[in-house]
Formats: structure tokens, sequence, C-alpha cells
């Protein structure tokens, strides 16, 4: 039995990101996916005591990393150490993950295909490549929702301008795992406002 319909809340928390020698300050959008007795986290981002107090005591099923940028996962020791949640993160992140938390290992493996259960409904992971080679989203179709992390934004495609990145790569990924999502579908991002998969069609060139 599941308390409350399911639903996505955001938490958007502040901070900085860094990487190949720059530092930026950049806001990031944390999604709980769930209902009012547990929920799944995407993204750990900056501050595990706001992400924390979202939760509100309910039981966390997974802190699910989207990809391995500092923004994304600085809080997840935190954040498993407060909730007791285990942490994801594709494989091909991890080097990415050992500068930030060299100490600690992410508790699991996310893969393409895999079924992540919450609040009696699923999250199903893409392995969408592009921003960073273990770069995830994950599709709620209970919810009518995908989750993008960095990958696919209002406006068009993440960046793909530094270390562990490749623009063609994330155009493929878009136009191949997402993009052909129903077009209704709501795309909730790593940053900044919502979209939908048919608003964003025309902002994604053909890879090549």
């Amino acid at each position: 039995m599941t308390g409350g319909s399911v639903r996505a809340e955001r938490v958007v928390t502040s901070g900085t990101f860094s990487l190949d020698g720059e530092t930026f300050d950049v806001d990031n959008n944390v999604w709980l996916i769930g209902d009012d007795e547990e929920v799944l986290i995407v993204d750990a981002a900056h501050d595990a005591a706001a992400i924390t107090s979202a939760v509100a005591g309910r039981r966390v099923t997974a802190v699910v990393c989207t990809h391995g940028h500092d923004d994304h996962i600085g809080a997840a020791a935190a954040l498993a150490d407060a909730t007791g949640a285990p942490v994801l993160l594709h494989p091909a992140d991890r080097e990415l993950w050992d500068h930030v938390h060299p100490e600690r290992k992410p508790d699991g493996e996310l893969a393409d295909g895999q079924r992540l259960p919450v609040a009696g409904t699923e999250v199903r992971v893409l392995h969408t490549p592009g921003h960073t080679w273990g770069s995830c989203s994950l599709h709620a179709p209970s919810l009518d929702a995908v989750f993008t992390g960095d990958t696919l934004f209002h406006g068009g495609p993440g960046a793909t301008g530094r270390s562990y990145s490749d623009h063609p790569t994330i155009l493929a990924s878009i136009r191949q795992r997402l993009l052909t999502l129903p077009g209704n579908t709501v795309v909730h991002t790593g940053h900044g406002q919502d979209t939908t998969v048919a608003a964003e069609r025309p902002n994604v060139p053909d890879a090549g």
C-alpha cells in the first residue's frame, strides 16, 4: 500500500561546478519521485541537508546520479548517510566520481534498461551518453515524464565542450532515446525550466 499519488517534486540547490580547471556558480534541480511514503532521489546536488529536509522522513529507495559531474554528486555521500539509501551511478562515469569521492565507491551501478521501483511504480534507466560517457536519463511512464540530467534542456542538448563529452554522441542519444518518447512527455532537467519532448524535437539537429 503506497501513500498518496506518485509525483515529481523539485528541490533547487546552489553551489559550484568545476571541471577542466574552471569553476562556475550553478543552481541545480534535484528531483524526488514518489509518494507520501517513499521517494527516489534524482541527483545529489550541493546540499544534503536541503534535500533531506524535502524528503521529510520518507523512505528513500535510491539516490540516482544522472552523471558524474561534481555539481550532481557532491552531496551523494552525505545524502546516503542521512537516508540510508544506496547511491547508483553508471560505471562509465566512475572516473569523474572518484575525483569527488576518492574514499567512497557508489553502492551500485546503473545500466540501460534497468528498472527502479518506487511507490508502486517504476522508473526505467536510459543510457544517454554524450554530456558524459555515463550520462543516464530516467523515464517515468506513469508520470509522462523523463528526467534528463544535463543531456536535454529547454532549448536543446546539454553542453559537450569539456572533458568526457562528445557532441555527435549526445545528439544520437537524444534522437534515439529521448525524442522517440511520446511528444507530451515532460522533460525534467538538471538545471532550469521544464520542457516537453515535442518542444525539443526542432532544437536537436541530426547527428553526424
